[in-house]
């Protein structure tokens, strides 16, 4: 497992930047004032530099949803009970669920990962079979999994990113389903960003004051407990973490390393993302962003990647939706580059 996820890091390259001028290039070239389409701009030129620059179409969409459970949330510290994940995940798997109908609308392949769900599925055909542990252990207690469940659970996710590649899937979104897993996103965006417990806890799936306090306190008895190296993100995930935020490390890493772009979710997936960014800054080129959740500490995100929200709708679900909504952006985007004429091929006469 360490070998597989020290050389998915060794793989992972900046993304060229001949190839990001030569993307602006053609931008500035077409029939508008440049720079006139904003962020629509930023996305193309990013996503056709990561494709190598070649005119790409955007038409393999892959979204991942890992679902695992936490042993965290025996405390009190959700609005819904831990069988709401398995019965979540049945959902997923007969169409029922919002990251369905927005996967549906952008034409997207969804995979289900149990990654560390607390049932037991019998090998479902519809679901991908990748179980660690029946869910972490309660962190306010003992560490969330051992190191070596960990480095499983990255290496999880960086497999079905290989697997990814070898299918041509052309861009990657990450989904998420755990009852608990505000929590340990919480734990983690504190050590990461390094801001108290209270600055970075939201209410999750809507709980009221009494369990946000106690939420909050959960959080800083385990961080307490623990005492996570804030330079180890596998010591973070370790202590405080979830199966599926792991999965969607290993997803991240994996992706950067095929060179596949990947657009990260919301709070949870957020997690995910600055353990990888941790792991290999160089990730971050090929993470694109969703939309700002809800949860306060999502900023901790986007300050580390350096780039803003695309979208901000109030949203606080999950489950990849938000990354779906995101895509359609990205592939308008990437459309205007390959299909908008140039000011030489339309006759139209360029700037004074």
């Amino acid at each position: 497992m360490q070998e597989v996820i020290s050389k998915t890091l060794e793989q992972i390259q900046p993304v060229s930047t001949d190839l990001l001028e030569k993307a602006q290039s053609h931008l500035d070239m077409l029939t508008k004032p440049q720079g006139s389409l904003g962020q629509l701009e930023e996305l193309a030129k990013r996503y056709i530099a990561i494709r190598n620059g070649k005119t790409s179409k955007l038409e393999k969409i892959s979204t991942v949803v890992f679902a695992a459970d936490h042993g965290v949330t025996e405390e009190g510290v959700s609005a819904y009970p831990s069988e709401v994940t398995p019965q979540m995940v049945m959902n997923f798997i007969s169409k029922g669920a919002a990251v369905n109908v927005l996967a549906k609308h952008a034409n997207a392949d969804v995979t289900i990962v149990d990654i560390g769900v607390n049932f037991d599925f019998q090998n479902h055909p519809d679901l991908l079979h990748k179980k660690i542990n029946l869910g972490t252990k309660n962190f306010s207690k003992e560490p969330s999994m051992t190191r070596s469940q960990a480095e499983l659970s990255i290496t999880t996710g960086i497999e079905i990113a290989n697997h990814s590649a070898s299918q041509g899937v052309d861009i990657l979104t990450t989904g998420e389903m755990g009852i608990g897993n505000t929590t340990s996103s919480s734990a983690i965006y504190s050590i990461v960003g390094k801001m108290t417990v209270e600055e970075v806890t939201g209410r999750g799936t809507g709980i009221d004051d009494l369990a946000l306090d106690k939420k909050i306190s959960t959080i800083e008895k385990g961080l307490e407990l623990h005492q996570p190296d804030p330079e180890d993100p596998i010591d973070i995930l370790t202590k405080v973490g979830g199966f599926e935020i792991g999965g969607i490390t290993g997803l991240i890493l994996g992706a950067a390393a095929n060179k596949i772009p990947i657009v990260v979710d919301g709070f949870i997936s957020g997690a995910g993302a600055i353990l990888a960014l941790k792991m290999n800054p160089s990730a971050g080129d090929y993470i694109f962003t969703s939309h700002r959740s809800t949860e306060k500490g999502h900023q901790v995100f986007f300050d580390m990647l350096g780039h803003p929200p695309l979208l901000d709708l109030n949203m606080r679900l999950g489950e990849g939706t938000g990354a779906l909504l995101a895509v359609n952006l990205i592939e308008s985007a990437v459309k205007i580059y390959n299909e908008m004429a140039t000011f030489k091929s339309a006759g139209v006469s360029t700037k004074n």
